[in-house]
């Protein structure tokens, strides 16, 4: 599994126009081969953090050189973003943990 952490800020006023771009990437990347995930949060002062999730390094390249997604960042550099960085990162280790329903209720 791979995880690329995306942190950025907009530039003031951009929303309106960030808005639709970035769910049509949200779209596009749950197309992509070896998509698993991804999930944003807005923090209080403002950063945004995403958390994307891809089962291969290959399959994250492929999303990294898809044309409509590289158009797509060229836009955001040049017209949305005030900061942006990112991590790409292997899993070493994973475990997840649910808990059960109580009996009698639907979970």
């Amino acid at each position: 599994m791979i995880v690329t952490v995306l942190r950025s800020r907009l530039k003031p006023g951009v929303q309106d126009e960030y808005g639709p771009a970035a769910q049509r990437m949200s779209e596009r990347a749950r197309t992509m081969p070896g998509y698993v995930s991804h999930k944003g949060f807005v923090a209080d002062d403002g950063e945004r953090v995403t958390i994307v999730e891809f089962e291969t390094e290959e399959a994250l390249n492929q999303w990294r050189v898809d044309i409509e997604h590289r158009e797509a960042k060229k836009r955001g550099f040049e017209n949305f973003y005030s900061e942006f960085k990112y991590q790409i990162c292997s899993v070493i280790r994973a475990r997840a943990w649910l808990a059960k329903a109580p009996p009698g209720k639907a979970g």
